[in-house]
């Protein structure tokens, strides 16, 4: 992991979102470094995925400044965005996948977007990313509703690293599974994002992702970014919400199993 304090891939600086009166990031601020793995934690309705969408500019903020890989993500205009998009991927929960579509053509959905490829390298290149997630091959010809849940998480993932982005950002990517599927699926992030050199921005609930990939941790609570540190450093942050999140029963029982204590 790169920890120069210059290197960083995404800026959020004085970040404001509002929806009609209700106020969900205020003076937000937040970096992250290239080639780290940051998972973006807090209660409920505290913007997580708002912050997301607000980065890869699927939302307007009201105030602040966006950068990514230097650019800003607000003020850029169409043709400087799309070539913005093509350096970052994104998964949303359940994977998002397009149901009227195969898995292959789900993952071949950004090229034909984005790349002028001949039909044939499209679908090798498909097949693949497809392999790449670790789905078998009988995969990629079924729909999503052919899927389990995990499979369809590992599709949208497919999908997510379709053009090759330094940046893969990841809704809640492990809700919905089982211990053993959420584990698999965590081990999938971390042998990717090392094969690729990927940055990954990975919001989630899951304190065990937490424990076994990220870097560190930023927590959202009273509309701001309230701290930024490691597991350890989270540890001694005096905040009501934190204190309970990483000190609770379940952070305990998430500690004992990575063989740390709380």
């Amino acid at each position: 992991m790169v920890t120069d304090s210059d290197d960083h891939i995404i800026r959020v600086r004085g970040l404001v979102t509002r929806f009609g009166a209700h106020t969900v990031h205020d003076g937000l601020d937040l970096d992250v470094r290239r080639g780290e793995i940051i998972g973006i934690v807090g209660g409920s309705g505290t913007g997580k995925s708002v912050l997301l969408r607000a980065i890869v500019g699927l939302l307007q903020p009201q105030a602040g400044k966006i950068e990514v890989f230097g650019e800003s993500v607000r003020d850029t205009g169409v043709d400087a965005y799309r070539d913005l998009r093509r350096r970052w991927g994104v998964m949303f929960q359940d994977g998002a996948l397009f149901s009227s579509l195969t898995v292959r053509q789900n993952v071949e959905a950004p090229m034909r977007e984005q790349l002028d490829l001949p039909d044939a390298l499209r679908e090798t290149l498909a097949g693949i990313k497809v392999r790449m997630v670790g789905l078998p091959e009988d995969a990629m010809d079924k729909f999503p509703s052919e899927l389990s849940g995990g499979m369809r998480k590992r599709a949208g993932f497919a999908r997510a690293i379709a053009l090759d982005p330094a940046i893969v950002f990841l809704d809640e990517p492990t809700a919905g599974l089982d211990p053993v599927g959420a584990a698999a699926f965590d081990t999938l992030i971390k042998q990717l994002q090392a094969a690729l050199g990927l940055t990954v921005f990975f919001v989630t609930h899951d304190l065990d992702s937490l424990n076994a990939i990220c870097d560190r941790i930023a927590v959202l609570a009273d509309r701001k970014v309230l701290a930024v540190g490691t597991m350890d450093d989270m540890m001694k942050v005096d905040h009501p919400w934190v204190r309970e999140y990483f000190h609770g029963p379940r952070a305990r029982a998430a500690l004992a199993s990575a063989g740390k204590t709380s």
